[in-house]
């Protein structure tokens, strides 16, 4: 059942992102995240751009063909299986989300192919739920790399339901030379982090996690072999596309911050 009380953050990002499957609640929500952080519409932007240029690279210069998006949010074009299936059309994507409004319109709009495209409904954080379901046990056949997405969402998890031990536990259920892609809202400022966690945990009821630091996103790479950057960056900076590629400003309130890695 779609709740149109309250801010949904699937909806907000959509709105973020020039979309038009949000309502009032969220809009109204995403003006006073803005009165907060100015810069959160363009963090939205460049935040996508990033997932795109991540799946883009995966497939074209690591021969990935399956991705498993988790938290994948309301579709957005291009979404990961069309960047993916650019390079390979029989690339396969499991997109993973419990949000009804995801659900309902991405069984909708994303499953153009059974085969190769399919929306499963599940918390996140339920890995074994989400690893015993069919969609996924197919997902892993052959033994062959898989991509696991976690762009954008571990910041929705509370610390006490562990991100940092979410992204550990998917990245040994892999297959050996998987992937994982991760980015995350950080600031630097505990007022800021403060601020903004406290407004998105009133305004979701609850379904919101915390803004953490850069020191605290570094840790879901410990133990992974980070690519193409010595560490998580700010992800307008990972490989950017050209010099017009959509960039934050010099001295942002908050950041998007992530990178993409190997699991060992």
């Amino acid at each position: 059942m779609v709740d149109t009380s309250k801010p949904s953050v699937a909806r907000m990002y959509d709105h973020l992102l020039g979309g038009t499957d949000n309502y009032i609640v969220d809009r109204e929500a995403c003006d006073e995240l803005i009165r907060l952080a100015p810069s959160t519409r363009e963090l939205a932007l460049v935040n996508r751009a990033f997932l795109v240029r991540a799946v883009r690279y995966l497939a074209r210069r690591h021969g990935v063909r399956r991705f498993l998006d988790h938290g994948s949010g309301l579709p957005t074009r291009p979404n990961v299986h069309q960047v993916a299936q650019e390079v390979d059309e029989t690339s396969e994507v499991v997109y993973v989300d419990n949000d009804p409004d995801v659900l309902s319109y991405g069984r909708m709009m994303l499953a153009e192919d059974p085969e190769t495209t399919v929306v499963l409904g599940a918390d996140m954080r339920d890995t074994d739920a989400i690893f015993k379901s069919e969609e996924v046990r197919r997902l892993l056949r052959r033994d062959q790399p898989v991509a696991a997405l976690f762009v954008s969402v571990l910041h929705c998890i509370p610390d006490d339901d562990d991100p940092w031990a979410l992204v550990s536990t998917v990245a040994r259920r892999l297959p050996p030379g998987s992937f994982i892609v991760v980015s995350q809202l950080v600031s630097d400022d505990p007022e800021l982090r403060y601020q903004v966690t406290e407004f998105m945990r009133r305004a979701t009821g609850g379904k919101w996690g915390r803004v953490r630091s850069t020191e605290e996103v570094e840790r879901y790479f410990e133990h992974l072999e980070v690519l193409e950057t010595s560490g998580p960056v700010e992800v307008s900076r990972w490989l950017p596309d050209s010099d017009f590629a959509p960039r934050q400003n010099p001295d942002p309130e908050w950041i998007e911050f992530g990178a993409v890695a190997r699991v060992r």
